[in-house]
């Protein structure tokens, strides 16, 4: 896969059935899971910003999990556009519904920061889940609530204004962020076109956006760097209650 770094195999052969940059997944198909996949054998991968780990159409059955830095979920939008659908913190799991389905991958992964991924064979997430009802139910239960965000988002999206659901998006990657010891939470680390691809919109259009606020006092910092100063005034932002002109 292009952009890989071995970090370490702790397992023979399993460096030639890693994802492969072809490959991709949905956002009804995220499960996060803690700590169960842990203790098994894993192939240790390591991205660079901006690389592709997995993109869009390939059967594999293997699935990963964030062990360090984010990763974005997109698609492409029927004029072209990107639409990044979703960032993916630590412990995200990718590729899981479809290894257990057999499903080809259909979204494009790429690493939002420098990252780290542990790969693992698919057979393992099979196995515990023909054997662990409750495990089942887990899956089931995230898969739900994951389809759940995806439509309030879509409906969210589809009544709001560009400031709104830009306030909304910085407000949502704040808490993404914050799952990192290492952030507060009041510092989102995004370049303006992954912004504007997940909102989506232009550049222009939400450089324009971003300038009010700064202007506002609500958020400062550029250069792929955006620090929220006054939370509750975005957060009137983000609910239509407050305006900035």
């Amino acid at each position: 896969m292009d952009g890989i770094t071995h970090a370490s195999d702790r397992r023979g052969g399993i460096g030639k059935a890693a994802i492969s940059a072809n490959g991709g997944i949905r956002l009804n198909s995220r499960i996060v899971i803690d700590d169960e996949f842990l203790s098994c054998r894993s192939s240790v991968r390591r991205f660079r910003r901006g690389e592709v780990i997995a993109g869009a159409g390939v059967l594999v059955d293997m699935f990963a999990r964030v062990h360090s830095g984010l990763v974005s979920a997109s698609t492409m939008l029927p004029d072209g556009r990107e639409f990044i659908i979703e960032i993916i913190p630590k412990s995200g799991l990718i590729g899981e519904l479809e290894v257990l389905r057999r499903q080809t991958l259909s979204l494009e992964y790429r690493a939002g920061s420098n990252c780290e991924l542990h790969f693992f064979e698919g057979r393992l997430l099979r196995d515990m889940y023909a054997s662990d009802p409750c495990f089942r139910e887990k899956v089931f239960s995230r898969a739900l609530a994951r389809i759940s965000e995806l439509e309030h988002r879509i409906i969210a999206n589809a009544a709001s204004t560009l400031q709104a659901r830009l306030a909304s998006t910085l407000l949502r990657l704040s808490a993404v962020y914050g799952k990192d010891a290492a952030n507060s939470g009041d510092e989102v680390i995004i370049s303006q076109n992954d912004l504007a691809a997940t909102l989506p919109a232009s550049r222009e259009k939400v450089n324009q956006c971003l300038r009010r606020l700064r202007e506002c006092k609500i958020i400062d910092g550029g250069q792929g760097k955006i620090r929220i100063l006054n939370r509750k005034a975005l957060e009137a932002c983000a609910n239509g209650a407050f305006s900035v002109k």
